[in-house]
């Protein structure tokens, strides 16, 4: 086999795992869902995740700060501020969202978030908004107002509440991404993810310790079961998969590779949950992936 036909097999692997990591992490919507089944709520969901997947990132982050220089004290507070922002806020409103609205909402709002990163920076860093990127927000949204509208035509109310939570998650979200753009640069993306995680963990479990006694994490084994799964394999696994794939294809490539997740959310809710596939959110789907897409190649 030539050395050009080895790359090409080298990136098809690399895309595999990208896209492999995108609809693991996307599914942490359908594993919400099912949890919604039992008698549980948002803290309760994130804190069993954060509590099975803290093991993983907390020896990591132990690793890194014995094998790396410490952390200066400005950097210090940049990490447990975008904790704060990034895995804590932002994983609660968006599992207290997913209470209200579909997966393929869900998934489709949060798609959104590299569309926020442009427009904050635009206002606060005065960056220049060219014709393709108005054209790219301007399909996005209009795809995600086709399936708003789809949802609130079933659920009333209740949407709104849930697609505003969604849109803080990916607002926060949005803003943990600009705010690590430098800090990773520093510290690389192992120990960045590796300390915020356990940030976060110990925010989430300090929010369920005050609101509510610690044996409420009791809960029936298949709500274990399924918090494992999310820990495991909606959680952990991405972050290793998403790393993977960046090191082999770059980070633009494992993007673009993302975008399987709002298609694979929106064939698995109507898999597992029995979520209806209409064709406005077929049309909303290809409208905000197309909006993503352009997006994704502003730099080229």
């Amino acid at each position: 086999m030539s050395g050009s036909s080895l790359a090409r097999a080298a990136y098809r692997r690399g895309l595999l795992i990208a896209a492999a990591g995108a609809v693991l992490f996307s599914a942490k919507a359908i594993v919400a869902k099912l949890l919604y089944r039992h008698p549980v709520d948002a803290l309760d969901v994130l804190a069993l995740r954060m509590l099975y997947s803290a093991p993983f990132f907390v020896a990591i982050a132990v690793w890194q700060w014995r094998s790396a220089m410490p952390l200066s004290r400005r950097d210090g507070f940049a990490v447990l501020a975008l904790g704060l922002l990034g895995y804590y806020l932002s994983s609660y409103l968006d599992f207290a969202g997913l209470q209200y609205v579909s997966a393929a909402l869900e998934r489709l709002i949060l798609f959104l978030s590299p569309s926020f990163v442009l427009l904050i920076s635009a206002v606060a860093l005065r960056r220049r908004i060219g014709l393709r990127e108005w054209a790219a927000l301007a399909l996005a949204y209009a795809g995600i107002v086709l399936v708003f509208a789809h949802d609130l035509s079933l659920g009333g109310d209740r949407v709104v509440l849930g697609a505003l939570l969604v849109f803080g998650a990916a607002l926060s979200y949005a803003l943990y991404l600009i705010g690590s753009g430098e800090l990773v640069k520093r510290l690389g993306p192992w120990r960045l993810v590796a300390y915020a995680m356990s940030v976060s963990t110990v925010a989430v479990l300090l929010h369920f310790g005050v609101t509510r006694p610690w044996t409420h994490l009791l809960q029936p084994w298949p709500v274990q079961a399924l918090s494992v799964f999310n820990a495991m394999f909606c959680t952990v696994a991405p972050v290793l998969l998403t790393m993977f794939a960046v090191a082999r294809i770059g980070a633009p490539a494992a993007a673009q590779a993302g975008m399987l997740g709002p298609v694979s959310t929106l064939f698995l809710g109507a898999w597992l949950l029995g979520e209806p596939i209409t064709a406005w959110q077929l049309a909303g789907s290809a409208l905000v992936l197309a909006g993503m897409y352009v997006l994704s190649l502003r730099k080229a």
